[in-house]
């Protein structure tokens, strides 16, 4: 069963100080005001630089990454359902086709989505608690 949006929205706000809200008239979601995952549909300007080539379909999310290194690691490590456009050229973040990602491989872009906006202090402390439930 493909992921959706409510699927990411769950996902998102289990975890510590997430909140829902908007941003570009677009479904975001923020720890401390730092967004880390939004809806993302392409604009007639992505549409129009696939040229010949069909865009990804669905819904697609946007997620945040640490770094262009760690972009370039998701890209290759996910290639079925994780992409890049031009728009995101030289910007920490990967997008997510959701008909084609597992709900386990959107989980884990989603935590690792919010460790990468979180504060640091935040971020330890929701690491930790991890580590005691095992």
């Amino acid at each position: 069963m493909p992921a959706t949006l409510d699927d990411a929205a769950q996902m998102a706000m289990v975890l510590p100080e997430v909140v829902e809200g908007e941003r570009f008239g677009r479904r975001t979601w923020f720890v401390r005001k730092k967004g880390f995952a939004w809806e993302r549909p392409f604009s007639k300007a992505d549409i129009k630089r696939f040229g010949d080539e069909t865009p990804p379909d669905g819904d697609i999310l946007a997620v945040t990454v640490e770094d262009l290194h760690e972009k370039e690691a998701v890209l290759e490590a996910h290639p079925k359902a994780f992409f890049n456009i031009q728009h995101f050229d030289n910007y920490p973040a990967v997008l997510i086709q959701l008909n084609k990602v597992t709900k386990r491989e959107l989980r884990e872009a989603i935590v690792d989505a919010w460790l990468a906006a979180a504060p640091p202090k935040l971020a330890q402390e929701f690491l930790a608690s991890l580590k005691r439930k095992r």
